[in-house]
């Protein structure tokens, strides 16, 4: 398949908290507000894409129209896992599953955003030791 671009919609109940979420947490920015609809865009990654759409609305398929999401995870790769939980934490945010580090080289904690998403924060590290339980 040939395409010039993907993007990633999430259906929500309440598209203005996960907008607002994504928005003061993550760093987005709207590009496009319909109430219904919201595309978000990152000022640092121009070409990603994140795009909210009332999950009722009838511009959702009949098939999947009114569904949570389930299944959902949105990986965000910082430089700096320990210093953003503790931003987020200040911030109020809940945080589902603390700072831990892995031992295939991730240090990592786990959000949920207002809609269901499941949002990785990883942050890359060396493996220890490299092994068979590292993929090493």
């Amino acid at each position: 398949m040939q395409f010039t671009r993907m993007a990633t919609a999430l259906a929500t109940g309440d598209v203005a908290a996960s907008r607002d979420f994504y928005v003061d947490h993550l760093g987005f920015t709207p590009a496009v507000d319909l109430g219904w609809y919201v595309s978000l865009h990152h000022p640092d990654h121009p070409e990603q894409v994140l795009d909210l759409v009332a999950r009722d609305h009838p511009s959702v398929p009949a098939p999947f129209r009114g569904r949570d999401v389930d299944g959902v995870t949105l990986a965000v790769l910082v430089d700096d896992a320990a210093q953003e939980e503790g931003r987020l934490r200040a911030a109020g945010v809940p945080i589902a599953v603390p700072l831990e580090d892995m031992p295939w080289g991730q240090r990592r904690f786990h959000l949920v955003a207002p809609e269901g998403t499941h949002v990785e924060v990883v942050q890359f590290l060396d493996p220890d030791p490299p092994g068979p339980a590292t993929g090493g």
